[in-house]
C-alpha cells in the first residue's frame, strides 16, 4: 500500500496546531487509517495508508483530514476558480491510445523547498496508483511564465490561408481572449527540446533511447505511430507520460503554473487534476479554469462539480453497532469534510455531498465509513453476534496442506504463483488452443478462459485454466540456477462453464515438474505414485494424448477408475518456447481426488 513521507513541521503550520507533538499525530493520524511505518534518513515521518484516499498522498492532503477531524474545518469545500485565460487545443493527430487531456493554471502558489518536495511526491504517488505507473494517467506541471500562448483566433489556419481564412477562424472560435496550447501527435524523430535533466536537444525517439527517465516509461508508448506531445508558440515542451522539457521547468521562485495530464480515461485525469489543484490551493494558490476544445466539443476544466449520494440512517446504524442522534450525524458528516442534509419520512436518510477531490466514495457504505471514522471507531462498543460460531479450518485447507507437505517430503519445493496469466502463457507457449466450449475430450489447460474485462496489464488478462504453464514459467526464470530443479504447486484454477450458476468452474490442482538432465516419464510417474500410496486411493495410468506432451510417453491420471489430469515428458517445441535445453517431465490432476 502507498507510504507517504510526512513532514510534522509542515504538518504543524498546514493544521495550526503547533501545540502537537510527533507521537500525538502518529496516533491523530492512526485514528483516520494511516499507520506509522518508519522514519527516512532525513527525519521525515513514513505513514502507510488505505489507496482508496489517495487525496492524503501528501502533507497538504494529510493536514486537510486533520482539521477535519480536529473540528477546525467543516463541510465540503471547493476552491473559488477565476474563469479561463488558457486553451489546451486537442489535435487530430493526437494517438488514439492516448486520446484525453486535461488541466487547470494555478497562479499566486507559495512555493519553497518543503512545498516542491511535497508537490514532487504527489505528483510521482499519484503516478504510481491512480496513474497507473503513467500508463492510465500522466501529470506535467510547468512554469506558466516560460509559456508562450499562441492566439486563439490565429491557431492553425495554415501557412498559406488568407485574411478571410483567418477571419474565419477567429469567428468561429469559442474565444480569442487568452492563450492556447496544443496537445497532438507528433513523429518519433520529429522537433527537438531538451527534457528536464538534461542538456542536449534530442527528438522524443531519442529521449526513449538515452535518458535514464524515457528508458523507465518507453514501454508505454513503444507502440504508437506518433508520440504524444504539447506545444507552445515556441514548441514542443511536453512529452507525456514520459517527461517535461527543460524549459518549463518548476522551482522555488514558480509562482503561476500550469497542470496538464494526458491519459486513456477522461474520468481518471480529471480527478487525479482535482488532488493536485486542493493541495495547490492548500499553498495559497488561486484556480483558474482551462478550455479544452476537442473535435468533440469544448470541456471547461478542472471540474469541481459536487457529487451526491443517499444514505439511510439505519444502514448508518446497523453497519456501525450504535445508536445515533440524526443532528450528531449530520455533525459527523461534516467533520468528514461531506455535506448532509437530511429526508424525513418512513425511512431516515441523508443526502450526502462528496467534495471533487474524494474518489474513494463509490457507495454509500464508504459513507458510513466516513461517518465511522469521525465517531471514533474505538469508541464503538463491542458486542457479540447473535449467531455464535467456532472458527476452523477448512477440509479442503487441510488438504491442501497435507498435499504440500508430503511433496516437499518427495522432494519438491513448494510454489504458490499467481491465479492470473495471459493467453500467449497459458495456452500459446504450451502448444494449445482454447477451445470454445469444454467437453470431456477437452485437453487438460484447453478449457475457455475467464477474461478480465479491464485488465490492469497486458501480462494480466485472463485467470489460469491450468497450473502447468505457470511452474514452466518459473522454471524459464530459474536457467541460470543449479540442476536437478523439482517444484510443485497446490493451486487454484478456473474456466467458463454454463453450466455453473457464475458461470464460471473454479477448482484446485496439483501440479509438479522434474527438470534435470536424465528426467524421464517413470520419474514423474513414480513421483504420482507415492503421493497417491500416501493418500490411499488408486493410481493407474493409461496412455493419453496431449499437445504439451510427447506422443507416447504422455498418460492420463486415473484416480479410483476417475480420469483427473495428465503425467508425462514436456514436448521440446514446449521446451524451446521456455528456453529450457534439458528433458522436464511433469504432472497435473484435480486436488479433489486425493479426498
Amino acid at each position: 500500500m502507498p507510504v507517504v513521507d510526512v513532514d510534522t513541521d509542515e504538518l504543524r503550520r498546514l493544521t495550526g496546531h503547533e501545540e502537537k507533538s510527533d507521537d500525538e499525530f502518529k496516533e491523530d493520524l492512526f485514528a483516520l487509517g494511516l499507520e506509522y511505518e518508519g522514519e527516512t534518513e532525513d527525519g521525515l515521518l513514513q505513514f502507510e495508508f488505505g489507496p482508496d484516499r489517495l487525496d492524503r498522498l501528501s502533507v497538504e492532503g494529510v493536514a486537510r483530514s486533520l482539521r477535519y477531524q480536529y473540528g477546525d474545518d467543516r463541510g465540503v469545500y471547493v476552491p473559488q476558480t477565476n474563469a479561463p485565460d488558457w486553451t489546451i487545443e486537442v489535435d487530430e493527430s493526437v494517438p488514439e491510445q492516448r486520446p484525453y487531456v486535461t488541466g487547470a493554471v494555478v497562479r499566486g502558489v507559495d512555493l519553497d523547498a518543503d512545498a516542491l518536495d511535497s508537490l514532487i511526491q504527489l505528483q510521482e504517488k499519484l503516478h504510481a496508483t491512480m496513474g497507473r505507473k503513467r500508463a492510465k494517467g500522466a501529470i506535467g506541471i510547468h512554469d506558466l511564465v516560460m509559456l508562450k500562448g499562441a492566439n486563439l483566433g490565429e491557431r492553425d489556419v495554415g501557412a498559406d490561408s488568407g485574411p478571410e481564412e483567418v477571419n474565419e477562424r477567429r469567428e468561429s472560435s469559442p474565444s480569442t481572449r487568452g492563450n492556447s496550447i496544443t496537445y497532438r501527435g507528433v513523429d518519433p524523430d520529429g522537433e527537438r527540446f531538451v527534457p528536464l535533466d538534461s542538456d542536449a536537444e534530442l527528438t522524443p525517439a531519442e529521449v526513449l533511447e538515452r535518458h535514464p527517465t524515457g528508458e523507465k516509461y518507453a514501454d508505454i508508448v513503444a507502440d504508437y505511430e506518433r508520440y504524444p506531445a504539447i506545444y507552445d508558440e515556441l514548441g514542443l515542451f511536453s512529452f507525456p507520460p514520459v517527461i517535461n522539457g527543460r524549459r518549463t521547468e518548476v522551482d522555488e521562485d514558480s509562482t503561476d503554473l500550469l497542470v496538464e495530464l494526458t491519459g486513456t480515461d477522461q474520468w481518471t485525469i480529471d480527478k487525479m487534476c482535482n488532488i493536485i489543484c486542493y493541495a495547490l490551493s492548500a499553498r495559497g494558490g488561486t484556480v483558474e479554469q482551462v478550455e479544452v476544445e476537442t473535435p468533440d466539443g469544448t470541456l471547461v476544466r478542472p471540474d469541481f462539480d459536487v457529487d451526491t449520494k443517499t444514505v439511510k440512517h439505519d444502514r448508518i446504524e446497523t453497519l456501525l453497532g450504535t445508536e445515533l442522534e440524526f443532528e450528531a450525524v449530520v455533525d459527523l458528516f461534516e467533520r468528514s469534510g461531506l455535506d448532509a442534509t437530511t429526508n424525513l419520512g418512513e425511512e431516515m436518510s441523508y443526502d450526502v455531498e462528496i467534495p471533487p477531490y474524494r474518489v474513494d466514495v463509490l457507495h454509500p457504505v464508504d459513507l458510513v465509513d466516513d461517518v465511522g471514522r469521525a465517531y471514533g471507531f474505538n469508541t464503538l462498543e463491542p458486542r457479540y453476534p447473535d449467531v455464535g460460531t467456532v472458527g476452523g479450518r477448512h477440509e479442503r485447507s487441510d488438504l491442501e496442506r497435507a498435499v504440500r507437505e508430503r511433496l516437499v517430503g518427495l522432494g519438491f519445493e513448494d510454489m504458490l504463483n499467481f491465479h492470473m496469466t495471459d493467453e500467449a502463457t497459458n495456452y500459446d507457449r504450451m502448444s494449445i488452443e482454447s477451445d470454445s466450449e469444454s467437453d470431456a475430450e477437452t485437453p487438460l489447460g484447453a478449457t475457455p478462459p475467464v477474461r478480465i474485462v479491464e485488465p490492469y496489464s497486458e501480462d494480466y488478462t485472463m485467470l489460469r485454466t491450468w497450473a502447468l504453464p505457470s511452474l514452466m514459467t518459473v522454471l524459464e526464470n530459474n536457467t541460470h540456477r543449479a540442476y536437478p530443479q523439482d517444484l510443485s504447486e497446490v493451486g487454484f484454477v478456473a474456466h467458463e462453464d454454463s453450466e455453473e450458476n457464475t458461470g464460471v468452474a473454479e477448482s484446485h490442482r496439483v501440479a509438479g515438474v522434474l527438470a534435470r538432465h536424465d528426467a524421464t516419464y517413470e520419474d514423474a510417474k513414480a513421483k504420482l505414485q507415492a503421493l497417491c500410496r500416501d493418500f490411499g486411493v488408486e493410481l493407474a495410468t493409461p496412455a493419453a494424448e496431449h499437445p504439451s506432451f510427447i506422443d507416447g510417453r504422455t498418460a492420463a491420471v486415473v484416480v479410483d477408475g476417475e480420469e483427473v489430469g495428465v503425467v508425462g515428458e514436456v514436448h521440446p517445441e514446449v521446451l524451446v518456447e521456455h528456453d529450457l535445453e534439458l528433458p522436464v517431465v511433469a504432472f497435473e490432476f484435480e486436488l479433489a481426488a486425493l479426498e
